[in-house]
């Protein structure tokens, strides 16, 4: 006849509720722990960061100027600022589109779409033509951007060197800072960020399993099916984290145009951060100014989210949830 053992009195065995409040005791102390080694470098964001962009948002709501009374003395004037933007004739609607003009060309097409031409091919290129070709495209990068600009103005300007090129040839040359500044910004842009997306483009595709792109060989998918069926699938995380960089960059982009075209002629190359500048620094409307910022960074967060939420459709955020 078998019996049972009973545990002994006092014994500590484990209990059901217990084990789950060692869990949520464990998770809390790593998030205190995680909380306090960031806790240095976050109030130092919200320091130089955070609250600037706190005050430019409070300053679109006053009638500050640059000079005048109101430089020091002014005052809380509500959605006045919006109203005169969102106005017709403002020049808001005008700013918007050539900004998402630079944006597609020199962001979306010059540097993503570059981008990754550039390291598909070289991905399956000779390592001597990787290298010469990456080392260009890098210097590219490393040069400053008010240097960079200099050499596009030098490139494409009233008797440039563009221009000394097609009089050798007898060909009338237009300046395209003069005929087609949009044009003319977004190359030298592109030919500057086209770098960036190149390097992270190359470790996404040096990530590929050598033995996927083997079989899909073997089953004689044409080399255009590869692509669109198996190489972009597996990079577009990487697509989509270049995007959210380039349209952050990109739209915020200032020095490159101001020191090319300074927004001209005219309003021809007066995107939002120019624009801005204009209003807030020329016509000393300070205030004005940064409710053009406070557009210029909401559009920019709306974009951004957009391509974030596509990052957590693809479980590339899941742990982030």
């Amino acid at each position: 006849m078998s019996t049972v053992a009973e545990p002994a009195a006092g014994a500590s065995g484990p209990t059901p509720g217990r084990g789950g409040n060692v869990t949520v005791e464990t998770r809390a102390r790593r998030r205190l722990t995680g909380l306090t080694m960031v806790a240095p470098m976050l109030i130092v964001v919200l320091v130089f960061m955070g609250w600037p962009a706190v005050w430019t948002f409070v300053l679109s709501f006053t009638n500050m100027t640059v000079t005048g009374p109101t430089a020091t003395h002014y005052q809380f004037v509500g959605l006045a600022n919006y109203r005169e933007l969102f106005t017709y004739g403002s020049g808001l609607l005008d700013s918007v589109g050539k900004s998402l003009y630079y944006l597609i060309v020199s962001g979306y097409i010059g540097q993503a779409a570059l981008g990754f031409l550039l390291a598909y091919f070289l991905s399956r290129s000779a390592y001597g033509v990787r290298a010469a070709v990456g080392a260009v495209v890098i210097v590219a990068w490393l040069i400053p951007e008010i240097v960079t600009s200099y050499m596009w103005y030098v490139l494409l300007s009233d008797g440039g060197v563009m221009q000394q090129g097609y009089h050798v040839f007898g060909l009338n040359y237009q300046t395209w800072l003069i005929s087609n500044p949009m044009l003319a910004v977004s190359l030298a842009n592109a030919w500057r960020g086209a770098a960036f997306s190149f390097l992270l483009f190359s470790a996404a595709l040096d990530g590929i399993p050598n033995d996927l792109i083997d079989a899909s060989e073997v089953d004689g998918a044409s080399s255009w099916r590869r692509l669109t069926r198996l190489t972009i699938p597996l990079v577009s995380s990487a697509i989509v984290v270049d995007l959210v960089i380039i349209t952050l960059g990109t739209l915020n982009d200032f020095s490159l145009i101001y020191a090319m075209t300074g927004g001209g002629p005219g309003n021809a190359s007066n995107v939002l951060s120019v624009f801005m500048y204009r209003q807030a620094f020329s016509n000393y409307q300070l205030a004005y100014g940064t409710a053009i910022a406070v557009v210029l960074l909401l559009m920019g967060a709306v974009l951004a989210a957009l391509y974030i939420r596509l990052l957590r459709r693809q479980g590339s955020l899941a742990d982030m949830r």
